[in-house]
């Protein structure tokens, strides 16, 4: 596959996106990420992934992608420094940017469905930071990733939050290499636990057809440490430096297509359902779901 380039038009300047330093949300978003680098770890991680396991057929709930839609309705991100909007109006905003911009339809599901990972809400706690309210801790379930098991980079937001990581007071995890050795591969890695892991782990699950690509773009989009600040080239294989330039492009969409003018979405939200449930169904994702 060919990766489409096509520009993105944003409803404001580039400048004004991922702002961290002056945003009217900007104590909260501080807060959140602070919270982030002091609870995200290895232990916090294997706790997560057993809590969300879906191996041996366990999930949590049968859920339609619409159904589960409904259940984000009110969620909105306390990480993202941009916009006030609800998860359910951001996801068909980027779902119909990368449309516009003549990606192909599976990308343009992977727009749809690539925050969805936040409905652990529906079964986390206080205490592990999946409350989802938009006031409430939810420093496990958005906000810029990291990989785990190595020295966390300088080009994360908030880097002066980096040592109150307790891994980087462990000698095992607190190196460029860490765990790991060179040109491991990133689908060997370990990553701050949230949507993102989640989610590609419930599309593994119910076997869908997405290709690899679009699976990457969902476990990684919220690398930001990666993808755009240059870190962990040194784990990088060959196929990764193929699906960085597809998660490049996909995050244009994610990022310039947030618009607080929810009219046009509101608007027509039952004629993009109808567009969007065959594309749902040809990639296994039209019946109920294991969440």
């Amino acid at each position: 596959m060919d990766v489409i380039t096509e520009k993105i038009s944003p409803c404001k300047s580039l400048e004004e996106f991922r702002n961290f330093s002056d945003s009217k949300k900007h104590d909260q978003v501080a807060n959140h990420y602070k919270m982030m680098r002091m609870n995200h770890t290895m232990d916090f991680a294997d706790k997560m992934a057993e809590k969300y396991d879906f191996s041996n057929g366990k999930y949590r709930k049968m859920m339609t992608i619409k159904e589960a839609f409904h259940e984000l309705l009110s969620y909105v991100d306390a990480s993202d420094p941009d916009a006030d909007l609800p998860n359910k109006i951001h996801m068909l905003q980027t779902a119909e940017g990368i449309r516009k911009a003549g990606h192909p339809d599976w990308m343009q599901i992977v727009g749809l469905i690539h925050d969805m990972g936040k409905i652990m809400f529906l079964w986390g706690e206080e205490k592990d930071g999946q409350k989802g309210t938009k006031d409430g801790a939810q420093w496990a379930l958005g906000g810029d990733t990291w990989v785990l098991g190595c020295k966390i980079p300088d080009v994360c937001v908030f880097p002066e939050y980096n040592t109150l990581n307790p891994d980087m007071h462990d000698d095992r995890y607190n190196t460029e290499y860490g765990i790991y050795s060179s040109n491991c591969g990133f689908e060997n890695l370990n990553f701050a636990y949230g949507h993102d892991e989640y989610l590609y782990q419930m599309l593994l699950a119910n076997n869908t057809t997405i290709p690899i690509e679009g699976l990457a773009m969902i476990r990684y989009h919220s690398c930001y440490p990666w993808h755009t600040g240059g870190a962990y080239r040194h784990l990088m294989n060959e196929g990764d430096h193929n699906l960085l330039k597809w998660i490049l492009d996909f995050n244009k969409c994610d990022l310039y297509t947030k618009d607080n003018n929810l009219s046009e979405v509101i608007k027509n939200e039952d004629k993009l359902w109808d567009y969007y449930s065959p594309i749902l169904d040809k990639y296994g994702l039209g019946d109920s779901l294991k969440w």
